[in-house]
C-alpha cells in the first residue's frame, strides 16, 4: 500500500465516526494527565517500531556482509 492509498483509507475510516456533533461539542476536555499518558503511549509505540525497523535493517546488512 503506497502513501496515497494509506491516506485514502485513513480518510475513509474518519467517515465511520457515528458520534453526534452535539455529544462531541459538549464532552468535557481531556485532562492534561490523560493527554500526557496518550502521548507517552504513542511515543513508546513509535520508538518500538523504529527500533524494530532498525534492527531488521541491521540484520539484513549483517546477512549481506557475510
Amino acid at each position: 500500500m503506497n502513501q496515497e492509498e494509506s491516506l485514502l483509507s485513513r480518510s475513509k475510516k474518519d467517515y465511520n465516526n457515528t458520534a453526534p456533533l452535539k455529544d462531541l461539542m459538549t464532552a468535557p476536555p481531556m485532562s492534561p494527565e490523560r493527554h500526557a499518558e496518550i502521548n507517552r503511549e504513542r511515543i513508546r509505540g513509535r520508538r518500538m517500531l523504529e527500533d524494530m525497523t532498525q534492527q531488521r535493517a541491521n540484520n539484513r546488512n549483517d546477512v549481506l556482509s557475510e
